[in-house]
């Protein structure tokens, strides 16, 4: 079993939206044997492909994924769960003599499993939740974030307005407790059960705002459009939270008539820019993450010898590394 002492080891490889995650990630799995577990959110859905820059079969190159299409897209898919599954994987796949390798961008998500994060025991208020529904049904989403900025604006900063379900469980939280989401994150102790290594992808911040749009352009042609289109017509509604996701929400406004194509992609644009800034904002928060830069993306085996050699100095025992495939 690949162990440090007592602790299970656990890679972990964060970054916003379109920093070059996927790319990288493939090559460290390769040259460690890894077995990866999606943090992404939004990967849990099936029929949601292109919205999401899933990855696919053929650029896996071999490597297992776990974690994606893995719900139908009116499931609610939680952090909770998402920390359960991905402990039990962590315990199967190191218990196969592979290296767990967690790659992703949903920092709450991550985060939880890499310091096992206690979630409040507050409970539910029902009529509560109903009554912050309805309010953003008659005053809409914004209002709604707003509402959650007044007294947590911390929470504020990390949730999109469109995240209707998670502002209003903060805003729950809240109002059963008398504290924050924010502050009960705050609270947790930030102990590892794991031996962990965590790299972190940044660039430049234009470069990657520029990396973003054109990923967008490029969601269009190959039919982000369409794939909307057929969520719709399957019945799923544009108010489930998968829908709320960056890439349906404004595309399913677009087909249902409430704005412009061009409305809907350069709304697309802005907030996709924006989640990329919250993103980088939470992962600057964690502790223990080697950050490596990597705007140079034409000296891509550069910053993966930098990456392997972070890797091997932390987990020397039982990993190998394939001089050949830094080369390919």
């Amino acid at each position: 079993m690949l162990t440090s002492g007592n602790k299970p080891r656990l890679l972990v490889l964060v970054g916003p939206t379109a920093v070059g995650k996927t790319k990288m990630s493939i090559e460290i799995a390769k040259a460690f044997h890894c077995e990866i577990i999606s943090g992404d959110s939004m990967q849990v859905y099936r029929h949601m492909d292109i919205g999401t820059a899933k990855i696919s079969k053929e650029e896996m190159q071999g490597i297992p994924h776990h974690l994606i299409d893995i719900h139908e897209p009116d499931y609610p898919f939680s952090v909770a769960e998402f920390q359960e599954r991905s402990k039990e994987l962590i315990e199967q796949i190191t218990a196969r003599g592979k290296l767990p390798f967690i790659v992703g961008g949903t920092g709450l998500y991550i985060e939880s499993v890499c310091y096992q994060f206690q979630f409040s025991e507050a409970g539910t208020d029902e009529s509560f939740r109903n009554e912050q529904l309805k309010f953003a049904e008659e005053h809409g989403n914004e209002a709604l974030h707003a509402k959650l900025r007044e007294i947590d604006p911390e929470s504020a900063d990390r949730l999109h307005p469109n995240d209707q379900r998670r502002i209003i469980r903060a805003l729950e939280i809240y109002h059963l407790t008398g504290t924050t989401l924010s502050s009960q994150l705050a609270a947790q102790k930030k102990e590892s059960p794991y031996d962990l290594c965590i790299i972190g992808l940044t660039m430049d911040r234009q470069m990657l705002y520029n990396r973003i749009e054109e990923r967008i352009d490029e969601m269009i042609e190959l039919g982000l459009v369409d794939e909307v289109d057929s969520l719709l017509k399957r019945g799923y509604s544009p108010n489930l939270v998968s829908m709320q996701g960056l890439g349906y929400k404004e595309i399913a406004a677009y087909l249902q008539g409430e704005v412009s194509f061009e409305e809907a992609v350069e709304w697309l644009k802005r907030d996709t820019r924006r989640f990329a800034k919250r993103q980088l904002s939470w992962f600057r928060h964690m502790k223990d993450i080697h950050w490596v830069d990597v705007t140079q993306t034409e000296n891509f085996s550069t910053a993966f010898q930098e990456i392997r050699d972070i890797i091997a100095g932390k987990f020397p025992i039982n990993l190998e590394y394939n001089s050949k495939q830094s080369n390919e």
